[in-house]
């Protein structure tokens, strides 16, 4: 069996993506990734605060000796290395280690520092650039319409500047997320990946105090990015990756037959370890099999809404599905009794 897949037009020979966090920024887990099957790695994302934030500490550093006394025997502050340049330094290193594709990761707030960061990537020589629209609405006074047009902006722009393939990575709180796909993938990009796992604030009740919470994705939280996968598939040229709470073989199946090319993993990594990787690619191979698929084209985007909706007739995408699976609640007690 031929588990081999195409995402931004790069061949893959999985279609397991070893998403970003911090697993990616270690050389030893992404030879592993790469031992393991991992069909590309997507490194650490480079947030424009992290490198403004190493700014200020900079000038901190360089201002720490104004006042400064002739008995001093040096002069020099105790500066580090730039963020920005240590990053792409790694970058590279990567790309050069592994035999895989690497894909970085970027978010900016302002448009000159996309483009400008996304052009120094590129000079890495890696594969792709996944744009990662991380952004939570902070101010009352911007509409939908606004944001969604200042993002398109910045995606086009890049697009203009940059040379390799671009994916954008994007949240599933958009009014109308198939619009704005839609108006993506006229920008020339080359894939979508559905979707985004926001950091969610968390509370300790009894220091009455915010605290950091790093929250991993469970199984069958990709269920949102299964629908609009379905509805997206034939409609845009951008390929689709979807991802969130993909943890075996039956999850990563279920998206390739609404019409994703690859997936995004994660958390079951953290949980499971990176051999969790080959087990999922055995459990894809092990299911063709069965079904006697020799490519995952043959089966890729069969269970989309284009490829089943011809005459807009299912509801299995729609609002009326919600009403359907009301109505007949009873079925779930019988598939819990099963």
């Amino acid at each position: 069996m031929k588990i081999e897949t195409s995402y931004l037009g790069i061949p893959l020979s999985s279609p397991v993506i070893l998403g970003a966090s911090d697993l990616t920024t270690d050389s030893d887990m992404l030879k592993k990734a790469e031992e393991q099957g991992a069909g590309a790695v997507v490194y650490k994302t480079l947030f424009e605060e992290q490198v403004q934030m190493e700014n200020f500490l900079h000038d901190e550093k360089m201002s720490q000796y104004n006042d400064i006394h002739a008995e001093m025997i040096t002069l020099h502050p105790d500066v580090d290395h730039s963020d920005i340049e240590y990053y792409l330094v790694q970058l590279r290193k990567v790309k050069e280690s592994l035999s895989i594709p690497v894909i970085a990761s970027l978010n900016c707030v302002n448009e000159s520092n996309w483009v400008r960061y996304a052009k120094m990537i590129e000079e890495t020589g890696v594969d792709a650039i996944e744009l990662n629209l991380y952004q939570i609405p902070v101010r009352f006074d911007l509409d939908a319409s606004f944001i969604e047009q200042r993002q398109l902006e910045i995606v086009a722009a890049i697009r203009n500047r940059v040379s390799i393939p671009m994916s954008v990575k994007l949240s599933s709180g958009y009014t109308n997320i198939l619009h704005f796909a839609k108006r993506l993938d006229e920008t020339g990009v080359e894939g979508l990946v559905l979707f985004n796992a926001f950091f969610q604030p968390d509370i300790d009740i009894w220091h009455e105090k915010h605290k950091r919470a790093f929250n991993l994705s469970h199984k069958g939280d990709y269920k949102e990015s299964l629908r609009y996968a379905g509805m997206l598939y034939g409609r845009i040229k951008a390929d689709i990756c979807s991802s969130r709470g993909i943890y075996h073989g039956d999850d990563v199946i279920k998206l390739l037959l609404t019409g994703s090319s690859c997936v995004q993993v994660v958390s079951t990594v953290y949980r499971h370890g990176m051999e969790r990787i080959r087990e999922i690619n055995r459990e894809i191979a092990d299911w063709m099999q069965r079904k006697e698929y020799e490519q995952i084209d043959q089966f890729r985007g069969k269970l989309s809404d284009i490829s089943l909706n011809k005459n807009d007739t299912l509801i299995i995408y729609k609002r009326a599905q919600y009403i359907d699976t009301l109505l007949h609640s009873d079925r779930l007690i019988e598939d819990l009794e099963w």
